[in-house]
C-alpha cells in the first residue's frame, strides 16, 4: 500500500514525477489544484463554495481544501494507495492530514521532499516560457514556498517521514530513486 506526499519547490518536478509514478503504481495522482477545478466544473457544494471565493480574488480557506481532500481520499481508487500533490501546505493541514489519515486507517505514509536549488528551478519555470514565469515573480514563489514549507518538512522530520530526493537530475534519475524508496 502506497501513500506518499510531494513535496518540493515550485519547478522541482513534483507533478511531472506524481504523475509517472502514479501510473506506475496503479494509485491515484491527487493533485489539490486539480480537486479543485474538478469541484467547480461538476458545480458540487464544495465546488461552488470554493468558486465563489475565487470569484473575489480570494484564497480558498483551509477547511474547505481539507473538505475535500477528505472527501478525494474516501473515494474507493484511494484505497489502495495514493500519491498526494500540493497538500499539506502548511503544518496546521499536515496535523488535519494526520488526524484524516488514523480516522480512515490509511497510515504509513511516507513524505517524499524533492529537493532542486533555486538557480535550477529558476532556469526550468524561465525555460517554460509562461508569460507570468519571469525571474522576479520566480524568485518570490521560491522565497514564499521556502517560508511556508520549511516549517512542514522539519514536522515530517520529526515524525521520521521525511524522504529528500534530489531534483536537480534528469526525470529518469529522480523516477528511479522514487522506485528505490517505494521497494525500501
Amino acid at each position: 500500500m502506497t501513500r506518499l506526499i510531494f513535496l518540493g519547490p515550485p519547478g522541482a518536478g513534483k507533478g511531472t514525477q506524481a504523475k509517472t509514478l502514479a501510473e506506475f503504481l496503479g494509485i491515484p495522482h491527487i493533485s489539490t489544484g486539480d480537486i479543485l477545478r474538478q469541484a467547480i466544473q461538476d458545480k458540487t457544494n464544495l465546488g461552488m463554495q470554493a468558486q465563489s471565493f475565487m470569484d473575489k480574488g480570494e484564497l480558498v480557506p483551509d477547511t474547505l481544501v481539507e473538505d475535500m481532500v477528505k472527501e478525494r481520499l474516501q473515494q474507493p481508487d484511494a484505497k489502495t494507495g495514493w500519491i498526494l500533490d500540493g497538500f499539506p501546505r502548511k503544518v496546521t493541514q499536515a496535523e488535519f492530514l494526520a488526524e484524516l489519515l488514523t480516522s480512515l486507517g490509511q497510515g504509513g505514509e511516507k513524505v517524499i521532499n524533492l529537493d532542486a536549488p533555486d538557480e535550477a528551478v529558476i532556469t526550468r519555470l524561465l525555460g517554460r516560457g509562461r508569460k507570468d514565469d519571469t525571474e522576479e515573480v520566480i524568485r518570490r514563489r521560491l522565497e514564499v514556498y521556502r517560508d511556508e514549507t520549511a516549517p512542514l518538512i522539519n514536522y515530517f522530520t520529526d515524525r521520521q517521514k521525511l524522504l529528500t530526493v534530489n531534483g536537480n537530475q534528469s526525470q529518469e534519475e529522480v523516477f528511479t530513486h522514487l522506485k528505490d524508496i517505494i521497494a525500501a
